[in-house]
């Protein structure tokens, strides 16, 4: 199949491209590279997908891989409406993986216009031209945020998730609204998926596990927002990029339950259990063989106390269900970081 990646600079876009080359793939991969976080960090990611050139601003401009013949990318933005069209016309492709989208809870209280220029306004292009260029199949990433002040745990897709509480949160709820109503309209299939709290190498600076390791092994203390009264549903890169993996390549309507009228679904990927914020970070000491200096702090705007995924319709549909254990996935990240970062640290 022919797919169009986007965030394929970006942690989960990165590992998503990876494995569907891996599969034989034809992919796509595009980004606009914007400055949220360290942009050397993607340059990395796609230097390791075998692309030198990264300075493209058009997409006549695509560069192509150095390691893998049958990946090449653009840098765009999702919300450019004049040659987001021009990439489809141009590719023909069989399916897209939507995993661009401007990033972070509590940097939505800062910029929330960055949030509907790329969340709403690219999320938009993107239907647009699923529709008009015959895209079988949309896979789109939402979020555990959408469940906001939801109480009832585990989190499950039936639950209402009308109460987000960041904006951040909004635009992922507001993707899955328009993602049910153009495949109402207009046919074709579309899957939502709900991530939970990821990590693992090459992952985000601004997500707990970067922040909480860089600061312990520079010797700084690290910040526990709501005196760490907090759970999440850590789920490991690998299990994130394997459940997208057998959602984009699960045959048509193989996926859908018998008698389902829309062309719709939306499932969790998480690793089914929740686990405490001191106890994750117990975990980090371990692995660095160091004893983390703690800030504590008050709960922060945009945040909840607890996450934590039911996976049941992803184990029922695609017999699949995310299971890295902390210890193993921590490991794996501290090894990577001091690989990749070593030099640099004190």
């Amino acid at each position: 199949m022919k797919i169009l990646v986007t965030g394929a600079a970006g942690f989960i876009g990165f590992f998503v491209a990876k494995s569907l080359l891996e599969k034989g793939h034809t992919v796509v991969g595009l980004d606009n590279i914007n400055d949220y976080y360290d942009i050397n960090l993607k340059y990395a990611r796609l230097k390791k997908l075998g692309i030198a050139k990264t300075d493209a601003e058009q997409f006549n401009s695509l560069a192509s891989s150095e390691n893998h013949a049958h990946f090449s990318f653009i840098r765009l933005a999702l919300e450019d409406r004049k040659n987001i069209p021009l990439v489809f016309e141009a590719q023909a492709f069989d399916k897209v993986c939507n995993l661009a989208a401007q990033a972070g809870v509590r940097y939505s209280l800062e910029n929330p216009e960055a949030y509907v220029d790329s969340n709403l306004v690219g999320f938009l292009n993107i239907l647009e031209c699923c529709r008009n260029y015959k895209v079988k199949h949309l896979v789109y990433a939402s979020s555990s945020s959408v469940y906001g002040l939801n109480e009832k745990i585990p989190f499950e897709t039936t639950d209402t998730v009308d109460h987000p509480i960041s904006l951040y949160a909004a635009t992922k709820k507001s993707n899955e609204l328009m993602a049910h109503s153009y495949g109402h309209l207009y046919g074709f299939k579309t899957t939502g998926l709900r991530f939970f709290t990821v990590y693992g190498p090459w992952g985000r600076p601004d997500m707990a596990m970067f922040l909480f390791t860089d600061a312990i092994i520079n010797s700084r203390p690290i910040k526990v927002f709501n005196n760490g009264q907090l759970e999440r549903d850590f789920t490991y890169i690998d299990d994130i990029t394997e459940g997208v993996v057998r959602v984009m390549e699960t045959p048509m309507n193989e996926d859908r339950k018998a008698g389902q009228k829309e062309p719709y679904k939306i499932y969790n990927i998480g690793n089914s259990k929740s686990v405490k914020l001191m106890d994750f970070i117990t975990a980090i000491e371990e692995s660095l063989g160091k004893t983390a200096k703690k800030e504590m702090l008050p709960m922060q705007p945009g945040d909840v106390e607890k996450t934590w995924a039911n996976v049941d319709d992803l184990i029922q549909d695609y017999d699949y269900s995310p299971n890295t254990s902390i210890k193993i996935g921590v490991q794996y990240f501290v090894d990577w970081y001091k690989e990749y970062y070593g030099p640099l640290t004190q």
